[in-house]
């Protein structure tokens, strides 16, 4: 009696769809793009069946590139250069610039608040001017 050993040809063709679409993820959402594009040159069905998949997984409309890009910059921020006159310059300008940024938010706050109250103020004028008009008037 002898075993088979070989594998299941569908567990086979499962393995390499998903390092295919591991790699696609890897290089990101302009891989996917231009094997939907290659896709539709070749072979309409298949460019037509990676685009349904795409929007069926969403990922033709997450914003994955822009938070990593978002992330890492802010990781290089934070990352000490090896030179400590300029990381202490970097850490006091960083400080600086969030203090300034603190200070211009409470400004821009301040500046609503007086333009609402300025409103406000008026409103409040011609509803008087208004209830005035409408009391010294003689009703016909």
């Amino acid at each position: 009696m002898t075993t088979l050993t070989q594998s299941h040809p569908a567990a086979a063709s499962a393995g390499w769809l998903s390092r295919a679409e591991s790699w696609l993820d890897a290089k990101g959402k302009g891989a996917w793009i231009a094997a939907m594009v290659l896709g539709f040159i070749f072979f309409w069905p298949l460019g037509l069946a990676l685009l349904a998949y795409l929007i069926w997984s969403k990922r033709m409309f997450t914003s994955s590139c822009r938070s990593s890009k978002s992330a890492r910059r802010h990781m290089t921020t934070l990352r000490s250069t090896g030179n400590s006159a300029f990381d202490a310059y970097k850490a006091d300008t960083l400080r600086r610039l969030e203090e300034e940024q603190t200070n211009f938010e409470a400004f821009l706050e301040r500046l609503r608040e007086a333009k609402d109250k300025a409103e406000f103020d008026q409103f409040m004028n011609d509803r008087a001017d208004k209830a005035s008009r409408e009391a010294g008037s003689p009703e016909a």
